[in-house]
């Protein structure tokens, strides 16, 4: 029973004695980095051996900070364009609450899909899910709850092409940032 449960978290699976869930290779690596660093967590995937632990408890520690650092900017860069953009309406149109409201609700609309409506589609796609459940993962994932009850790129049904954990990994970070975002817009809101 061990050497099954050692094998399982190795990727081997007893469904089709197949390993290629691909857990270490660059795209499983980035993704399990990525889930690391951002603090989401699924569980399903985790360093085996006390060398592995060590590292991944270095990388956590130097990498959190980092990772809060990149989505900060990131968050002040897409705030930025926002502005731009509302400020370039109020000199062409001489509008001035209107131009800030207009623009501010584009970039909600826009992020709502890039991040929350459209991969649901991506997922039911290539994960056989629902779009229900899509969406769910969707926002699990990008407020770093991860429960670990949908993960991606784990069926060993499945072929996933190989970009896609390295565009879920960037749609992680970016909607992390646009996330944190619209957070803090709604704590300023209720303050």
């Amino acid at each position: 029973l061990q050497g099954i449960i050692q094998a399982y978290k190795s990727g081997v699976t007893l469904q089709g004695n197949t390993t290629s869930l691909g857990r270490w290779d660059f795209s499983g690596s980035f993704f399990f980095s990525i889930s690391a660093i951002t603090t989401i967590g699924y569980g399903n995937l985790s360093p085996s051996t006390a060398a592995g632990r060590i590292f991944c408890i270095l990388f956590a520690l130097f990498g959190i900070p980092l990772n809060l650092v990149l989505l900060n900017e990131i968050g002040q860069l897409m705030l930025l364009g926002v502005q731009c953009c509302a400020h370039r309406l109020e000199e062409v149109f001489r509008w001035q609450k209107k131009a800030s409201l207009l623009i501010k609700t584009c970039a909600l609309v826009t992020g709502l899909l890039l991040f929350l409506l459209l991969p649901p589609l991506l997922f039911s796609d290539k994960e056989g899910w629902s779009y229900e459940e899509g969406f769910y993962y969707s926002f699990i994932t990008l407020s770093t709850i991860g429960f670990g009850d949908y993960v991606i790129g784990m069926n060993p049904d499945r072929t996933y092409p190989r970009w896609y954990k390295n565009v879920i990994s960037l749609w992680i970070l970016f909607g992390m940032a646009w996330l944190a975002l619209l957070i803090k817009f709604c704590i300023n809101f209720l303050e």
